[in-house]
């Protein structure tokens, strides 16, 4: 029998291309997202605001990408990433330009929180790992995820010098509009995320079955509460270290090299983090991190505040900053396959999304209400101790089905 030859792949199907095309599109969406604590205070300063106003629309940002996480992921897990990653450059593009013109609250919490909220959603890790997840063997994806993710690492090192740079020679508006300008100008790097979703896993599982399957398996519920630590940890740091500082005396240009060295660690982190993942049992790594952080935080605001302790400490947060997302990616798909995968990570984030909604909005109402930040730097180290305790116990084997036939997905 005449076996036709397969067509040869064009360089775009080739692992590294689509793997690190996916870790841009996340650098763009998360690097501009790790850059907003910078605009806290010329934002507010300009417009006459609290810090609570700017901290509520980037907690409602927060908190709209938790809600629409799952509702993207099921759209992704059935018609493709490819489609839900250009819709969402371009709300990314619309919200961030929203920022730059709205001139009442009501404007800015639209554009800043629900725009760019629902855009994160569809251009980060949930997206972007479940489409990777299914485009690499199972043995490579530990590879894949860490090298999209050191990748989406160095877009948030660059882009926080860079918009400093862009708030000093056109003022917080115009870095705002050539961010939203990125977005567009990055749209073909979402031509490669070209997954096949209704052929991947091998099993004929409802999609209806999948979330029964995975509400009522005890790992999954610990994934969702543990990971609010994770969202609460990233939000507070990144949105409310640049005016602690300030608040401390130190130059503006500390709050810059402190969230670029975070950028940059984090680079290092998730990479080897996806490394680990593939070595040690992803729960272990992921209580590890967690005591870690809690650690670093108790160091961070227990010692004097210097350049030193400053850098050091944001080393050490950039290191773990996103290597828990690889891990627990990690853990669900090593739990319930590929399938359904971009929507149960959806449903887990929604607890990461919590956390952040909290770290955002409790950050500028403690310190509206007290003048100081203390309480929320207690409270991080307790968060983080408990998600480490949360970690230890999951059961993490794969659930093995019998083969279904005839179901819908």
């Amino acid at each position: 029998m005449h076996v036709a030859p397969e067509s040869p792949r064009h360089w775009w199907q080739e692992p590294l291309a689509f793997v690190l095309a996916g870790g841009m599109v996340m650098g763009l969406s998360l690097g501009a997202r790790h850059a907003f604590g910078i605009f806290m205070l010329p934002v507010t300063l300009e417009h006459g605001w609290s810090r609570e106003t700017f901290s509520f629309a980037i907690a409602l940002q927060n908190l709209i990408w938790g809600i629409a996480q799952p509702l993207v992921g099921m759209v992704a897990d059935r018609h493709g990433s490819r489609r839900v990653v250009i819709a969402g450059l371009v709300c990314y593009g619309g919200g961030l330009a929203g920022m730059a013109v709205g001139a009442t609250p009501l404007a800015f919490t639209l554009s800043a929180g629900v725009a760019v909220g629902v855009a994160l959603a569809c251009t980060s890790f949930g997206v972007v790992y479940g489409a990777l997840s299914r485009m690499v063997a199972p043995e490579r994806r530990g590879w894949a995820l860490g090298l999209a993710g050191a990748a989406g690492g160095l877009g948030q090192f660059f882009l926080v010098p860079v918009s400093q740079a862009l708030i000093d020679a056109f003022t917080w508006r115009g870095s705002l509009l050539a961010l939203a300008i990125a977005c567009v100008a990055v749209l073909p790097l979402a031509l490669p995320l070209a997954d096949a979703p209704s052929r991947a896993g091998g099993q004929q599982q409802s999609l209806r079955s999948a979330l029964a399957e995975a509400f009522s398996h005890q790992g999954f519920r610990l994934l969702v509460l543990g990971f609010f630590a994770c969202g609460f940890h990233l939000a507070f740091i990144a949105n409310h270290l640049p005016s602690y500082l300030r608040d401390k005396n130190m130059a503006p240009s500390a709050a810059v090299i402190g969230l670029a060295v975070i950028a940059l660690a984090n680079v290092a982190g998730t990479y080897l983090c996806g490394l680990l993942g593939n070595r040690f049992r992803r729960k272990y790594v992921l209580f590890w991190i967690y005591v870690i952080r809690s650690l670093a935080i108790a160091a961070f605001y227990l010692l004097p505040l210097n350049q030193m302790t400053l850098y050091a400490f944001c080393a050490v947060m950039g290191f773990i900053w996103l290597g828990t997302v690889p891990l627990t990616n990690g853990v669900l798909s090593q739990i319930f396959g590929v399938r359904y995968l971009t929507t149960l990570f959806g449903f887990v984030f929604f607890g990461h999304q919590l956390g952040s909604f909290l770290g955002v909005w409790l950050g500028g109402v403690v310190f509206d209400a007290t003048r100081s930040y203390d309480l929320v730097w207690q409270l991080s180290i307790a968060i983080g101790l408990i998600s480490a305790a949360l970690h230890y116990p999951i059961r993490d084997a794969e659930i093995r089905r019998p083969a279904l036939s005839g179901a819908v997905a």
